[in-house]
């Protein structure tokens, strides 16, 4: 971290040598009991097994529900973070990524019964992976430094943000699902670092023509604010982080045989 970003105290983002101030912001989220490891700049192997908990299991089966596992090696959340302010040229945007979802879904007959409850574990975040930079274009452009990179993760699992020591995993759950197949949308509480909130999520859902599993994708835009987190500002709002970012999606879930 430079001598700004300790003088702003603020974790998550920090001024590299160029000024190259990084946002960040943890989100969607999912039930889990993993424990949080010492933090590294290194995301958690996309093909490590999801170990599932008693509260990762979806309710007991009903008449025309059916019962599926959310697939981590299938299964991603993508969050674009913006730059902002009079002195948003020496910025940069960033690419944040986490491929360890996991978590359940219970699909019933009527769209309206069923839930899901989903988890995004703090330590598997992932700051602007290059592959990924170039995938979303031109707001994206160059390499970020191994430096800037791991200290915004460092930041980013701080006391004073996501506390990932107290807090390893972001949470979601479903409170209401409506919609017509395939577009629908789900009211869903949030947990970040403790706080909880309330948003829509739009999301298209498919069913694979195997029956054994599901797939939902979707992508939209989310406030920080709405985390009840403050987005980044500094020299009097000069260099900031945009409060709205977006969020991109797609997860697989396979259907539970038996338990």
């Amino acid at each position: 971290m430079n001598s700004l970003a300790r003088q702003t105290g603020i974790p998550w983002r920090i001024c590299n040598g160029r000024c190259g101030c990084i946002g960040m912001l943890g989100i969607l989220a999912l039930l889990s009991l993993i424990s949080c490891s010492r933090l590294s700049s290194r995301p958690p192997s996309a093909h490590a097994p999801f170990q599932i908990t008693g509260l990762l299991l979806p309710p007991l089966h009903l008449n025309g529900h059916l019962s599926y596992q959310i697939d981590s090696k299938q299964s991603d959340l993508r969050i674009l973070v913006y730059r902002a302010g009079a002195m948003a040229r020496v910025g940069h945007n960033h690419v944040i990524v986490n491929r360890l979802l996991g978590g359940w879904v219970d699909l019933a007959a009527k769209i309206a019964d069923s839930s899901f409850a989903l988890q995004l574990p703090v330590a598997a975040f992932e700051v602007d992976n290059a592959a990924l930079r170039v995938e979303e274009g031109a707001d994206f452009p160059g390499e970020i430094d191994t430096g800037s990179i791991d200290g915004t993760l460092r930041n980013m699992q701080g006391a004073a943000l996501l506390n990932a020591a107290n807090y390893s995993v972001i949470l979601i759950k479903s409170v209401a699902v409506s919609g017509v197949e395939p577009t629908l949308a789900a009211t869903v509480a949030i947990s970040v670092a403790g706080h909880e909130s309330r948003i829509v999520v739009p999301f298209n859902l498919v069913r694979l023509r195997d029956g054994r599993g599901i797939y939902a994708s979707g992508n939209f835009v989310l406030r920080q604010s709405d985390l009840g987190l403050t987005p980044f500002s500094v020299l009097m709002g000069a260099l900031q982080v945009q409060d709205e970012m977006r969020l991109k999606f797609k997860i697989t879930a396979l259907a539970l045989v038996s338990r």
